[in-house]
């Protein structure tokens, strides 16, 4: 089977990428499929994950992203321009590959994809909720833009001959579609090691911008270090982006520069799972928590708060994790308290959040995948 994958870019070391390529990966080395990624962004770059040489990339000079930054009419004007370069160059790769399957994570080319006669199914990935678009609560244009976009994808997403969510409760939002499906991320043990959650460390994984919310995590932890019995526990946080200086700033400003990090990415991020006692996740947003099922695989219990999507399908409350009301910061410190003053607590939950893996198996997961993906091509 030949199957094309489009994304933005491989660059960054981000869950969509990471999932991209374990999935790729199997693809091609369990099923013998040909596997082709077309990106858009890539600009000669290295991909941040090595993938298997036998996939196929091909980079379509688009760079979307050279417009970010734009007074907003350019910005608009510019995303057009490009788009209209898009969906030329994408389509004539597709009639040239002849693919079974092309398969869109929601860049750009989403709105014109189905409409490419090229002879194969398309299937819509979506990696965020439903709402992904409204969580910056933007104003004037773009606030505009972003509800008007929103209320589109509602009709872009039928076109699809199938469409995918990662949980159920953002199939819940999108109501009873005909053609949506219901396949969460695999949860993966990144390095084969265990947390024996006893080091007093606390760890946070992301993209250093709103998304993530590392800004409530820092409030978050200095009422946390208000407390002398956990001061001598650290915060580490692995990420880069936009915020990072504005973090740091925070960090300096709050006096907490002996307790809280902030660590460049790491393609081993496996190892530092095992070196933690605690995994907080503090989003705004997510589509599915990738890092709270990698790092429950690797025995790490979760604090999260409770956004759209994701925590509610993974931590049973008490058991394997702690859920917080969303933006409750004092909550999230007292929870993430709760774990670190009690190892006997924190043991049972590690105990428990490794059985992620069961539910959440790699073989589980593409097993969903190569079935949808055999049963549109045998249609």
């Amino acid at each position: 089977m030949k199957i094309v994958y489009c994304i933005c870019s491989l660059q960054n070391p981000g869950g969509m990428e990471r999932v991209l390529l374990n999935k790729v990966s199997y693809l091609v080395g369990r099923r013998g499929w040909n596997i082709t990624v077309v990106t858009t962004d890539q600009k000669g770059r290295p991909t941040f994950y090595p993938f298997p040489g036998a996939v196929k990339m091909v980079d379509l000079g688009i760079n979307y992203t050279d417009d970010n930054g734009k007074h907003p009419l350019l910005k608009i004007l510019g995303y057009l321009k490009r788009k209209r370069l898009h969906k030329k160059r994408l389509s004539a790769l597709l009639r040239q590959e002849k693919a079974d399957i092309v398969v869109s994570l929601y860049p750009s080319e989403s709105s014109f994809i189905p409409g490419i006669n090229d002879g194969s199914k398309k299937v819509l990935e979506l990696h965020y909720c439903k709402f992904f678009r409204l969580q910056y609560n933007r104003s004037g244009l773009l606030g505009l833009i972003d509800r008007l976009r929103t209320r589109q994808d509602e009709r872009i997403v039928r076109r699809f001959d199938k469409f995918v969510v990662l949980t159920h409760e953002d199939k819940g939002y999108w109501g009873d579609l005909p053609n949506i499906e219901v396949i969460p991320n695999a949860a993966m043990n990144m390095s084969g090691r265990f947390s024996d959650v006893s080091s007093r460390r606390v760890i946070a994984v992301g993209r250093l911008d709103y998304q993530k919310g590392f800004d409530r995590l820092l409030q978050a932890w200095k009422l946390v270090q208000e407390h002398d019995e956990f001061r001598d526990w650290h915060l580490d946080i692995f990420g880069q982006g936009e915020w990072r200086d504005m973090l740091q700033q925070t960090i300096e400003k709050d006096g907490l520069e002996r307790t809280a990090h902030i660590n460049r990415p790491t393609n081993q991020i496996g190892d530092e799972y095992a070196k933690s006692s605690l995994l907080v996740m503090s989003s705004n947003y997510e589509g599915f928590p990738m890092v709270m099922i990698e790092a429950m695989a690797c025995g790490l219990p979760v604090v999260s708060f409770d956004y759209q999507c994701g925590p509610k399908d993974i931590i049973k409350n008490g058991e394997n994790g702690l859920l917080v009301a969303n933006g409750d910061i004092r909550g999230l410190a007292d929870a993430m308290m709760s774990v670190m003053g009690d190892e006997e607590f924190r043991r049972k939950l590690s105990v428990n959040a490794r059985k992620v893996v069961s539910i959440y198996s790699e073989e589980a997961v593409m097993q969903k995948w190569t079935q949808l993906f055999t049963s549109l091509v045998e249609k």
